[in-house]
């Protein structure tokens, strides 16, 4: 099984428009960050996680020809920006890519993306889709078993996803006692931290590393992190054995 960070960073990226922090003025390229997506390998099956306002770029800086499937972890349009394309992939496989989102956050899909799910007169060329929705259940791709993890975000329940014992979740703000039993045995975490200071509806650096405490998986990675996270070469200073800083392009196997 193998994980490329595709992006890394919050809803505004990392520079941020305008801004000219420490952070945002780094020359070190693993500050420089895209919206929060993974590719998840399994096999031969690819799936993506989310696909925010980069998913084109970051579809071509990795290199990736094929995929099987998008997961959606909600409907914020960093998440689900890039959707359109998806065509890109509908030419070169001469498929329909399929997409994975619970009821909520797949009506919010259809909503925003109407010239693609229109059943009269649609208009040439648009994306090629097969929404599935999704519940807080597992669920099989390409004969891949995936198992959603509750978390809400803020207020809004959205998922994270485990396959085998890697687990990735993001934009959290909590996550209940059932899904902590669903992560129990997880080797490899990725989970949000987006700042050291409180925000309510993201975990802070603190509040990641207590999830972790209660999970103890054997290693970590914090993602959809801002440009009032820490530079990346000091993060790695402060944070404990076996936790670290996800930068955009990192493979994971």
């Amino acid at each position: 099984m193998k994980i490329t960070f595709l992006g890394t960073g919050t809803s505004t990226g990392v520079p941020v428009i305008g801004c000219d922090c420490t952070v945002c003025s780094s020359s070190d390229p693993r500050d420089k960050r895209l919206r929060a997506s993974v590719l998840w390998e399994v096999g031969d099956v690819k799936l993506v996680v989310d696909g925010g306002p980069d998913f084109r770029m970051q579809m071509i800086s990795a290199q990736v020809k094929t995929i099987d499937g998008i997961l959606i972890t909600h409907h914020h349009y960093d998440h689900v920006g890039g959707l359109d394309d998806i065509r890109g992939f509908n030419y070169s496989q001469g498929i329909s890519i399929d997409i994975y989102a619970e009821h909520d956050h797949a009506e919010h899909i259809r909503y925003n993306m109407p010239y693609v799910f229109a059943v009269q007169n649609k208009y040439p060329g648009v994306p090629q889709v097969h929404l599935f929705e999704i519940e807080d259940k597992p669920f099989v791709v390409k004969g891949v078993e995936i198992i959603p993890i509750r978390v809400l975000h803020a207020n809004m329940p959205i998922f994270g996803f485990r396959i085998g014992n890697w687990a990735y979740i993001t934009d959290a703000s909590f996550i209940p006692d059932e899904s902590i039993e669903k992560l129990q045995g997880v080797d490899t975490l990725v989970i949000n931290a987006l700042r050291q200071e409180p925000h309510i509806a993201h975990f802070t650096i603190d509040q990641a590393l207590q999830v972790v405490e209660r999970i103890k998986p054997r290693r970590t990675f914090f993602t959809h992190v801002s440009h009032q996270y820490p530079l990346h070469a000091e993060a790695e200073k402060l944070l404990p054995c076996g936790v670290y800083t996800a930068y955009d392009g990192l493979v994971i196997e």
